[in-house]
């Protein structure tokens, strides 16, 4: 009895614990929900090479570098992907042309913030696939971002206006679908807006810098993440809503089940 007792109480402790954790405090407006605040912006997401929370890693390699005040991610994990032909056996170079230096250096900024920014809490939706339990949705990017990263990649080829699905996968690595035909991606996706949104099932929403808040995939200053304010912006929206994650929902549940046991279990 007394050693169930002492597991359950353990379990209460360690789930309440991980459903209230915060490390980096942003200072917001009273009356508003620091700790849930802080989940929103504290957090990486749930994936094979991803952290649990995001921290200092000065020696992220070359592209990732501006992330290395706080990042999600490891040195190794970016010195990989930048030396690597595929990551996660995704091969950019899927039709009889390679990718141009020029947008594949966009491909590698892109990976960049998907491991490392921290900065994507707000906008994270369970996905459970191999590589991860969830993926960021809809974040914000800006407009002028989307349009140099279109202009580096549009004549470059693809046979997909959709990279996140569709792929014959039995060589282990990403194949073109029977019946599809490779064409530049000016052709495939049409506008700037429509590749930025399209080409990983709409992981980001292109806006307006003049009018949104919105997230840049190049800045220069570790000591300044200027998507740092895009997301705590949205954390704090969220939760005067009333948009605490299910997942922190959950925890907070399964906590005070297990506290109840401990206490019936005493009596």
């Amino acid at each position: 009895m007394a050693q169930s007792l002492y597991i359950l109480v353990t379990l209460a402790f360690i789930l309440h614990l991980a459903s209230s954790e915060g490390l980096t405090t942003y200072i917001v407006n009273e009356g508003i929900n620091q700790t849930a605040v802080d989940y929103y912006v504290n957090r990486c997401l749930r994936g094979l090479n991803h952290k649990d929370v995001p921290g200092p890693e000065r020696d992220l390699h070359d592209q990732c570098q501006p992330w290395s005040n706080r990042a999600c991610c490891s040195a190794s994990t970016t010195l990989q992907f930048h030396n690597n032909p595929t990551w996660y056996n995704f091969d950019w170079n899927h039709c009889e042309r390679d990718i141009s230096p020029q947008c594949r250096q966009w491909m590698i900024q892109d990976l960049c913030f998907y491991e490392c920014s921290p900065n994507q809490g707000p906008w994270l939706v369970p996905q459970k696939k191999k590589i991860r339990d969830e993926r960021f949705l809809g974040v914000p990017l800006c407009k002028s971002e989307c349009d140099i990263w279109f202009n580096d990649c549009k004549d470059d080829l693809t046979c997909s206006d959709d990279w996140s699905t569709g792929w014959n996968w039995t060589t282990g690595t990403n194949v073109c679908p029977v019946g599809s035909t490779c064409s530049t991606f000016k052709d495939k996706f049409k506008t700037a807006q429509g590749f930025c949104e399209g080409l990983w099932g709409g992981s980001f929403k292109v806006v307006d810098d003049d009018t949104e808040r919105c997230m840049y995939l190049w800045f220069n200053d570790p000591e300044h993440n200027p998507n740092d304010e895009v997301a705590l912006a949205k954390a704090i929206e969220l939760v005067n809503s009333g948009g605490l994650s299910s997942a922190r929902r959950h925890l907070w549940m399964v906590s005070l089940v297990l506290m109840t046991l401990s206490v019936l279990l005493v009596r």
